[in-house]
């Protein structure tokens, strides 16, 4: 929200003039000559594109010399894609420093932890928190701004790109001076400080805040409340570089939604996007007009459509549910994992349908033409190496026309009444050093009970354990490490309320400052749970342990007491835990608290998911389905759509009725989905 003469200006929530499924990609016609370009408008056109980024990474080609500037290109290409009726995703082009700029002014250079400096020759290579950076960052978005502000092909703003991906955490002079008035924001004394941190251990004490410095390379594991606290730092700050830019495009176009593309995917990232939804929500001047993502799949995973929907749920969830825009995905095999795998179209549809099964309207990729040279140039586009003539080419357009036979859903909302909490800060300082097992990963066991309430046809979304939760009937918490009090009560309040909740090991162990519960695990809800655990038992990495259903658990086990009240249902079987406590059930309320001492096996993890859904009521999408088939529910105004996706190379059945509006067939009862494929159905 802007206000200009006592005008208050909204931006909308998604780009201008796109009144349909966004649909394009990265276009970068830098790279290529006056025919390409032409070329590309009418390919565009027969591929059904609706929307391109562009101007991502072109600031040395604008902006060849300092103060020299060469806008005939992108004035060229903005008219030719409003020409086309394309939609222009405007990049402020700061996402890497040209060579003068980093010739001229070397001290905006990143470090890393040993003082390495992270040199010019790639991208990103600016420090985060250099005041000379962001002079020169603030004033590119202005010129920017100013000059295509009301060119007609405009649609939105892109600021920056990818914002941290390769420089996470910076600890030159420049962040020292930065984390330090963080700091002082925060705890306001340094007395405050050492208290949080903990420094009485190790003669760790601080006088002054100009005492502190990042936590730079040292003999031995670093403060442990230093280390939490940077990541949070470092997360707030790259927040804070996206709203200086957000602050100019605001003033100059308060009408022009902006966005910034996230990373939402795979392990846990460096940037806790849940705070910066939230601080976009109450600072002027730092709004995300809509949420955007980028996400790749991961050749070594053997089930990459798990971790796709888990991710596309956060997303979902950062964006309240409003519709969202995945920005960039690839065709096939991408370039920079050690060994890239190559999809098929049909995989290649479905993976990029399953976004939109769970709420985006749109789906861009990296990119639009295959470079042919420069470090991607073996990254997958819409227009690959092989040209026209290509299984990629007659994708993309098969793709195209697939999104146009499909728009009907564009608005519609995935509702879900289940939710899995994953918490970015709680992540963080689960996966510190000097911990009971390296093998605790919040994200991964989160993508597993995700996935595990997919296969009994339940929708989940993806929470922190703050947030509102008066909207779901079953909640689960794996290895959420730091909780605090308010957190706790939250999560409380829910079970009371009538939900279904189940905790896992290493779940409420520390608050927010990570200090430890006293009087025995899981401190912060060993009174909702009623449960208490003296000691763990951390397993070996190949190690395991029985339980007394036969089924097996790794990675922990621990001595566990149910007190009075507390219903076991499943104990340890055999070695030193024989008999213990290993799932528990407490009623709680109109609602029950469970507990798991254990990292499940997949087949007892599916079965107890099965459990928590008939103990919360929450109803299945539809009802049984086979192991390879995963379902969603849209619902807008006009109606309801169900999406179908079978991961699996038979053929499956689901109960359904309506039209499928991929292959146009009716069902009534039951259809029939070919594997590997996709169906799109309006409900009866």
């Amino acid at each position: 929200m802007t206000t200009n003469d006592d005008v208050t200006i909204t931006p909308p929530a998604w780009p201008l003039g796109l009144d349909a499924l966004g649909y394009g990609g990265d276009y970068n016609p830098e790279q290529w000559d006056e025919a390409t370009r032409a070329q590309d408008i009418a390919l565009m056109q027969e591929a059904g594109v609706t929307m391109v980024s562009i101007a991502i990474f072109s600031w040395a080609q604008i902006e060849p010399r300092e103060g020299e500037f060469d806008w005939a290109w992108l004035d060229a290409t903005m008219d030719r894609l409003h020409q086309a009726g394309i939609r222009a995703d405007l990049a402020t082009a700061t996402a890497s420093p040209p060579p003068w700029l980093t010739r001229k002014h070397p001290e905006i250079l990143p470090q890393k932890a040993d003082g390495t400096v992270l040199w010019p020759g790639g991208r990103q290579h600016y420090r985060i928190s250099s005041p000379s950076y962001r002079r020169y960052a603030v004033a590119m978005t202005r010129r920017i701004a100013e000059r295509y502000a009301n060119h007609p092909a405009l649609a939105m703003w892109h600021i920056d790109n990818e914002i941290g991906c390769h420089v996470p955490h910076e600890y030159s002079d420049d962040a020292a001076v930065a984390f330090r008035r963080w700091l002082q924001g925060r705890y306001g004394t340094i007395e405050a400080l050492n208290d949080a941190w903990g420094t009485a251990f190790w003669s760790q004490r601080y006088d002054s805040f100009e005492e502190i410095l990042p936590p730079r390379s040292a003999p031995t594991f670093p403060n442990p409340g230093q280390q939490l606290d940077f990541a949070r730092y470092s997360s707030d700050e790259l927040f804070d570089y996206y709203t200086a830019l957000r602050a100019v495009l605001a003033e100059v176009t308060p009408h022009v939604p902006c966005t910034t593309n996230f990373m939402v995917m795979m392990d846990a990232g460096p940037m806790d996007y849940a705070r910066w939804m939230d601080r976009a929500g109450r600072e002027h001047g730092a709004s995300i007009d809509l949420v955007s993502n980028d996400h790749y799949i991961f050749a070594q995973d053997p089930h990459p459509e798990r971790e796709l929907a888990f991710s596309a749920s956060h997303v979902r969830s950062l964006a309240g549910g409003a519709p969202w825009l995945l920005m960039e995905h690839s065709t096939s095999a991408v370039n920079w994992q050690g060994h890239n795998r190559t999809r098929t179209t049909a995989q290649s549809h479905r993976h990029s349908l399953a976004h939109l099964a769970h709420g985006a309207d749109g789906l861009l990729f990296f990119q639009w033409r295959q470079s042919r040279a420069g470090a991607e140039k073996y990254h997958p586009a819409m227009v690959p190496h092989a040209g026209t003539d290509s299984d990629v080419w007659r994708g993309t357009v098969r793709l195209g026309a697939l999104l146009r036979d499909i728009d009907e859903v564009r608005g519609s909302r995935v509702a879900a009444r289940a939710a899995v909490v994953y918490d970015f800060d709680s992540t963080w300082a689960a996966r510190l050093d000097s911990h009971p097992s390296d093998s605790v990963h919040p994200r991964r066991q989160a993508v597993r009970f995700h996935h595990a309430l997919a296969r009994h046809g339940v929708t989940a979304d993806v929470v922190r354990a703050s947030d509102d939760l008066s909207g779901y009937d079953l909640i689960v918490l794996p290895e959420v490490y730091l909780t605090s009090d308010e957190a706790a009560a939250n999560v409380a309040a829910a079970a009371e309320r009538g939900a279904t909740v189940l905790i896992t090991y290493f779940s409420g162990i520390a608050d927010e400052h990570d200090h430890v519960f006293l009087g025995g695990y899981p401190g912060a809800f060993r009174d909702l749970l009623g449960v208490r655990t003296q000691e763990w038992w951390a397993l070996q990495p190949q190690e395991t342990v029985t339980l007394s259903d036969g089924s097996t658990g790794s990675v922990w086990s621990e001595k566990v007491a149910a007190a009075e009240g507390t219903e076991v249902l499943r104990t340890f079987a055999g070695g030193d835990l024989d008999g213990v406590p290993a799932l528990t059930r407490r009623a709680a309320g109109a609602g029950s608290a469970w507990y798991l001492a254990t990292r499940l096996d997949d087949d007892a993890l599916l079965a107890l998911a099965g459990e928590l859904v008939a103990d919360s009521g929450v109803a299945p999408v539809v009802g049984e389905l086979p192991p390879s088939v995963e379902v969603t529910r849209r619902v807008g105004e006009a109606g309801s759509w169900l999406f179908v996706l079978n991961h699996g190379a038979e053929e499956a059945v689901v109960a359904a009725s309506g039209t499928d509006l991929v292959s146009g067939i009716e069902a009534t009862g039951s259809l029939t989905v070919a594997g590997g494929e996709i169906a799109v159905v309006r409900e009866a």
